[in-house]
Order: C-alpha cells, then structure tokens, then sequence
C-alpha cells in the first residue's frame, strides 16, 4: 500500500509555477539589460557633448548578437553609431572614435560616426 502511495505522489503533474518563475526572472534579466544599455548610451552622449566641437549627440549601442552579453555584469559593446554635430570636422571625428576605442575597447571598425542634420 505504502509503494502505490509513493507511485501516486510521483506520478502527479507538477505546476507549472516554476516556469512561470523563470520566465519572469528571464524578463527581470532583459529589463535590466536595457536599462543598463540605455544608461551607458546616456552616460557617452553626455560626456561627448562635453567635448569641444562635437555639438549634440545620439549613440546607439549594439551588443554582441543583438541579445546583449553579459561578463560579471557588464554589457559587453560590439559596435556604436554616434551622429553628431561637428562630425564634419576629421579632426573631432578622430577624437570621438578614439574616446569611444578606449572606453569600449572596441577597434575603430566597430565604431561609425555621421553629421548630425
């Protein structure tokens, strides 16, 4: 009698509140994955409006796969578009594409700058 309890209690269906569960975590993750995206675009718009010549700006950052990859909890940057103002002058292009090599560590054919219209 004991054995078909336990038979019973095996074969019962589990709920599926655990991937209920997961799906939200999975959902909490790609949040915050987003907003750590649009902060770091935020931060690198701000501090190249800060830089002499460059004018306003939009960055838009890809991740790796487009699905954002994450090390120790850092967004890893594949590539970044930046239209900016003073993108007609070589010279601040130079400087925009240098800044964001080294902040990214990114190579420079990663990385596109154009004039803002």
């Amino acid at each position: 009698m004991l054995a078909g309890l336990l038979l019973m209690v095996i074969a019962l269906p589990v709920s599926k509140g655990n991937s209920d569960t997961t799906g939200e975590k999975h959902l909490t993750a790609s949040q915050t994955t987003q907003e750590q995206k649009s902060e770091l675009e935020e931060k690198l718009e701000n501090l190249l409006e800060n830089a002499e010549g460059v004018g306003k700006v939009k960055v838009m950052l890809m991740e790796d796969g487009g699905q954002g990859v994450y090390s120790a909890g850092e967004t890893e940057v594949t590539g970044v578009l930046i239209v900016a103002e003073g993108a007609d002058n070589a010279v601040t292009v130079q400087k925009i594409q240098q800044a964001v090599m080294a902040l990214f560590q990114i190579d420079a054919h990663k990385i596109r700058i154009m004039k803002m219209k």
